[in-house]
This record gives C-alpha cells, sequence and structure tokens, in this order.
C-alpha cells in the first residue's frame, strides 16, 4: 500500500524506491548503488589527490638562478692603473673611482649576449654573473691593464614567478639565491584576499597543473615547495560545499574547509537524522564517480560504462554500527548531494492522517447528532 502511494506529499524518494530504479546504464538517466562496506570504504578512502610534492618530484633544496633573455645587467670594469681603456682623470663623490667604468645598463637579447665594449659580444644567457665576469675578464686581456669586473642583475625578469588571482597584488615576484617557497611567494604579492579555509594555490608547472588546499599547504611542510623561475601561481576561491536533502535538520547547501570532511561529519553538518522522520538504514550518498572507479565498485553488466563519468547511489545503513566506523573513513568531495530517506512508518502515517481528515467530520458529526438527540 504504501508502495503504491506515489501521489502522497513527500520530501523525496523513499529507499526502497532509489534502490528499485537503479539502472546501471552509466548514462544520465541511469545510476548505480552500492552499498557501503569494508571493501567500498578501502576503495573510496584509498583515492588520493594531486600534491606539489608528489606530482612535480622536485626535492632540489632551491633553484640555481641563471641569467635569461631580457634580463638587465650593470658591468662595472676596474683596471689597475690610470691611463686604461677604462681610467678616468675625474674623481667626485658619486664615482666609483679613477679607474673603473660603470657600462650603461645592458639588457641581454634574444640570441642570449650584451655589448661590452672592447670586449664584443659576450654570452649571458644560461650563465651565473660570476660566469660572465671571467668572460669579459678573458675578452680584456691585453686591452685593459689587469681588468676585474663585476656583473649584476639589475633587472631579474627571466626568474620570476607570476603570482595571481586572489592575492592583493597579482604581480611578478624575482625569485632569490636563497630559495622562495609558494607560501613566501604568496606573501610578497600582498597575501590572500579570501578566506584561508575556502582558498586553493594552484601551481602550473612545464604544462603541468595541480591545485592544493591552503590549509593543506599550511598543515603539511612538504607541499610548501620551492617555486622555479617560469612557475605560476593562482590562489583560487572556491567554497567546498555539500547539499542536504530528507530527513535531516538542516536542508540545505553546507559549507565545509577545503581541506575536506568525512561522511560522518557530513551527517553531522547537516543536524543528524529527524528521530520521528528518517530511516536510519536509508542514508544516501550521491555524486558522480570516474568509470574506472565505477567499474571497480560494480564491473559494468555490458563490459564498460557509456559514459566517462558515473552516477553512482552510495547506501549507508546507520542501524549498523560498523556504518558509522566506515562513514568516517569515506571524504566528501565539493557538491555531493547527502539524502536521508523517510522511514516506511512515516508514509503509513501520512496515509492514516489523510484518513482521519476524511473520517473526522463525519465522527464529529455524529457525536453532534448523539448528543442533541
Amino acid at each position: 500500500m504504501v508502495a503504491g502511494c506515489s501521489s502522497l506529499p513527500s520530501a523525496g524518494p523513499t529507499a526502497f524506491e532509489i534502490t528499485s530504479d537503479e539502472r546501471p546504464s552509466g548514462a544520465f538517466d541511469g545510476y548505480i548503488v552500492v552499498d557501503i562496506d569494508q571493501r567500498v570504504a578501502d576503495i573510496l578512502a584509498s583515492q588520493t589527490h594531486p600534491t606539489f610534492f608528489g606530482t612535480f618530484h622536485d626535492r632540489r633544496p632551491r633553484p640555481d638562478l641563471r641569467i635569461g633573455v631580457g634580463d638587465g645587467l650593470t658591468v662595472t670594469i676596474w683596471e689597475a692603473a690610470s691611463g686604461g681603456l677604462f681610467s678616468s682623470q675625474v674623481v667626485d663623490r658619486v664615482s666609483p673611482g679613477s679607474r673603473t667604468a660603470t657600462i650603461p645598463e645592458q639588457i641581454v637579447a634574444q640570441d642570449g649576449t650584451i655589448q661590452v665594449p672592447y670586449a664584443g659580444r659576450i654570452k649571458a644567457a644560461g650563465q651565473r654573473p660570476a660566469d660572465v665576469e671571467r668572460a669579459i675578464i678573458d675578452a680584456l686581456k691585453g686591452k685593459a691593464i689587469e681588468p676585474q669586473v663585476v656583473v649584476t642583475i639589475s633587472q631579474n625578469i627571466s626568474n620570476t614567478v607570476t603570482v595571481t588571482g586572489e592575492v592583493t597584488n597579482g604581480m611578478r615576484v624575482p625569485l632569490t639565491l636563497k630559495g622562495d617557497r609558494i607560501l613566501s611567494v604568496i606573501a610578497a604579492a600582498g597575501g590572500m584576499k579570501a578566506a584561508a579555509n575556502e582558498s586553493f594555490v594552484r601551481l602550473t608547472r612545464d604544462g603541468k597543473t595541480v591545485s592544493v588546499a591552503f590549509n593543506k599547504i599550511l598543515a603539511d611542510p612538504k607541499e610548501n615547495v620551492y617555486v622555479r623561475p617560469g612557475d605560476v601561481i593562482t590562489v583560487i576561491r572556491e567554497p567546498q560545499t555539500f547539499t542536504a536533502f530528507g530527513g535531516t535538520q538542516r536542508n540545505e547547501s553546507v559549507p565545509f574547509d577545503a581541506t575536506g570532511i568525512t561522511l560522518e561529519q557530513a551527517v553531522a553538518k547537516a543536524g543528524g537524522l529527524l528521530d520521528n522522520r528518517a530511516d536510519a538504514s536509508g542514508v544516501f550518498l550521491l555524486r558522480f564517480e570516474p568509470a574506472t572507479i565505477a567499474a571497480e565498485l560494480q564491473p559494468p553488466p555490458e563490459g564498460t560504462y557509456a559514459k566517462e563519468f558515473v552516477p553512482v547511489v552510495y547506501r549507508l545503513n546507520l542501524r549498523d554500527a560498523n556504518s558509522y566506523f566506515l562513514a568516517s573513513t569515506i571524504p566528501m568531495r565539493n557538491k555531493d548531494i547527502l539524502y536521508v530517506a523517510n522511514a516506511p512508518m512515516n508514509e503509513v502515517q501520512k496515509v492514516l492522517n489523510m484518513i482521519g481528515l476524511i473520517t473526522s467530520p463525519v465522527i464529529s458529526g455524529a457525536s453532534v447528532y448523539s448528543v442533541t438527540k
């Protein structure tokens, strides 16, 4: 009788209706139902997310910064005595001395070289400042009087990291020789504008892009990796939420920290189950799973699923105490749906209430008639 009362008011399908309507086609008009047991919990708990440390396999302590195309270099040349190529008879408070000359800033050309008077074109790109100094000295031997050279990077263009997104000042941050990590580069850009628990840091390097929750970087020092020249760091504000429906205290979109929560915590955040309404054996988690994971959970009847992502309905029986332990190991994902079905007796109660609404006027009328008679 209850199964046939589809016209009764309801907040959603019953547990029986969900399980009986399973169509394992992998299409949007069908889904598979999976009972959460130890095997399923292990599969879900074993799914890992990409990490900075694991993806880039970069365990070097810090980058070895080199001069690059577009960098600005300042070259200062000393001679051992006056009367040489770079000597000057004028001495003032600004000049380094009569035996020195500072060449105007040189921009490293597309061919990777700079122009130094009497030394010609000197290769700079890919070199350290000390390497360029030695090259200039070698080129000036026999022309200048025991030359000594100092090369400094006045414009650091190639050894920079681009920081953008939800930061105070999007900019290119020059890297230092001591090495700079992700958090220090974000701090150099003025810090984040978004809340830490809603933020992700996206690192793009060598064609690979990985996003990690900001709080994860704070909690795990290994994720605060050294950045490299040319890296792009984007701070993204992406609040994580799940939606609760059915026999819970809260029927709404519920936010949670970007580092994640478990299914057991999600039920608690939704206010728990309603005693007078919820079916404790009919707690469902709905999400799209990759076809590879869906096939591991439930092999498709036709060999492969038709879609790349398969709608999966996980059923949790909270009448079994062991299910609470299983739920504490299953991570929630952004945009998951938590649905708690109504108890079967709740549907019976609705029928009885409707019968009462119909018969109550008749009973009341009969009582009045008997009294007046």
